[in-house]
């Protein structure tokens, strides 16, 4: 009997490690996009419009793994370096890299490439970027340090455990040395999976199969073909009526989730939070938004469940700074979530509050405040800045929408030429550093608010050094309080969507944790 159950094990086992069908090589996949790519240059944009059509262009040094739904430190995997090493405090780290690669242009791939594309990034090369919003996440790099055409190390100014998490963002692809920002906007040249062809602003992108790549088979398909659909209705159209192989990544609502899913049942569709946040930034140098109680009064406003309901039929989060779990790593707990002033369920007692300090600044419901909410003219932005215009009503705010363009709603807040705003957050990677360092770090780029504070600033760097996971997880969720405290950005929700393809499309994988990773395409192939 034991021989019989150890032998069936085996089969089983054997059945499982199997894979279901060969890839099948050819074909292009077909998907539209709601918006418009600002340019096809990665390093200088903040949105899935860019690195969406363009990760498949470039090469990472490592990259998180396309096939694992869940961005963690174990699932970074080789990509344009084959292996890499800590020092013993983790404050140097080498990476040997592969040979034989080669540019699309022909021109093979070192080192130098390497040190140049960080030499961008820093702000310390001859060419500059014209926007740089990842700036911030490698403050703490001091120098890459070239040994030879096959060989960097990355030198660090203190410990950083998860420096290589950085690293493996579909925002940190290599550039080249030889080709400059500028043409990198508009004909991006990379080592990817696919050659660029074509960049009609507002109408496609296309990309086509690279013959030469280092990663041999690969990629599976031919092309890819971006269509930009700004309308859902129409997008969605186009998915249901086989135009198109397969939806923007995250772009189906919860509510069209279920028509699908009622009218095209066979539709393989993924729903995650995608670290993505809906959040309400007021600029703390626009007067009358300095002083600090109008902007507390703002807050205490917000009904966040009316959000959910409204907007995701329940389905999303209510929490903190960090992406909540369990889609989330670093997130508070709810219990610890709803202690914090301000963010409990008690939406009337918040409101009341509300009104007694606009009581005290001198409003009322016959002298209201009048202002604008900016927002990015995105299907994810519009619908949650008429919701917040809607809510702050009810506490003597009279509200106008501002409606923003893509290619300028990201230059727009850098710059902070706004005074109140809607936005939503997709944070890179799952990783404290990353969204401290960038969104609430004195003189951050996208610090689009101006929070800052120095003592909080110097537990970011705390956490960052912390080799004990419970220790810095600790850290974390004080450092979260602190900034739900002070209304740094306050959160509203964490989004929820889907991603759907119809089940020819083979190899996709949707990532829980990010909304920026996971659009190489190299494994993807289809069944027809």
């Amino acid at each position: 009997m034991k021989r019989i159950l150890i032998g069936g094990i085996a089969l089983l086992a054997s059945a499982l490690a199997a894979p279901a069908m060969a890839q099948k090589s050819g074909g292009t996949l077909r998907m539209y996009f709601h918006d418009n790519a600002p340019s096809a240059s990665i390093h200088e944009e903040a949105t899935t419009s860019t690195v969406v059509p363009f990760m498949p262009v470039y090469n990472n040094l490592v990259l998180f793994d396309q096939q694992a739904a869940r961005n963690t430190v174990e699932s970074i995997k080789p990509d344009l370096a084959e292996s890499w090493a800590w020092n013993a405090d983790k404050s140097k780290l080498t990476f040997k890299l592969r040979q034989g690669v080669t540019w699309h242009d022909g021109k093979p791939f070192t080192a130098k490439d390497v040190a140049c594309t960080f030499a961008l990034v820093q702000g310390t090369a001859a060419a500059k970027l014209r926007k740089n919003p990842r700036k911030g996440w490698y403050d703490n790099l001091d120098k890459v340090v070239v040994a030879g055409d096959h060989e960097v190390t990355f030198e660090l100014k203190r410990p950083q455990p998860s420096f290589i998490v950085l690293l493996a963002s579909g925002y940190t692809p290599i550039y080249s040395c030889h080709v400059g920002p500028a043409e990198m906007r508009t004909k991006p040249v990379g080592t990817g999976p696919f050659r660029f062809v074509e960049f009609k602003p507002n109408e496609h992108i296309k990309l086509a199969r690279n013959p030469d790549y280092w990663k041999k088979g690969q990629p599976y398909l031919d092309a890819i073909e971006y269509t930009i659909v700004p309308n859902r209705s129409t997008a969605i159209l186009g998915f249901m009526s086989d135009r198109f192989d397969i939806t923007a990544p995250f772009g189906i609502t919860i509510p069209l989730l279920k028509d699908i899913k009622s009218q095209l049942p066979a539709a393989q569709c993924t729903t995650a939070s995608m670290n993505n946040s809906t959040n309400l930034i007021v600029n703390r140098d626009s007067a009358p938004f300095n002083d600090e109680r109008l902007r507390r009064a703002m807050m205490l406003g917000i009904d966040r469940k009316a959000f959910v309901d409204i907007l995701n039929q329940g389905d999303a989060i209510i929490g903190g700074v960090m992406q909540p779990p369990t889609d989330g790593s670093w997130g508070l707990p709810q219990a610890m979530f709803e202690k914090v002033k301000g963010y409990g369920p008690d939406v009337a007692k918040n409101r009341e509050e509300s009104r007694a300090i606009m009581r005290e600044l001198g409003y009322g419901p016959d002298k209201r405040l009048k202002l604008k909410v900016s927002t990015r003219n995105h299907l994810f932005y519009r619908d949650p800045a008429v919701i917040l215009i809607d809510q702050l009503k009810e506490v003597w705010f009279d509200a106008e929408l501002d409606l923003v363009d893509t290619a300028a709603w990201f230059a727009k807040v850098a710059r902070k030429d706004y005074a109140v705003g809607l936005n939503t957050t997709g944070n890179g990677v799952d990783d404290p550093d990353q969204t401290f360092f960038e969104h609430y770090a004195c003189g951050s780029e996208r610090n689009y608010t101006n929070y800052c504070n120095k003592d909080l600033e110097k537990l970011y760097v705390e956490q960052s050094r912390e080799l004990d996971v419970e220790k810095r997880r600790k850290l974390v969720w004080e450092i979260d309080v602190k900034l739900l405290e002070d209304g740094a950005r306050p959160i509203i929700m964490w989004n929820r969507a889907a991603s759907c393809w119809h089940p020819r499309v083979k190899g996709v994988v949707s990532m829980v944790n990010s909304l920026y990773n996971g659009s190489r395409y190299e494994d993807v192939w289809l069944d027809k």
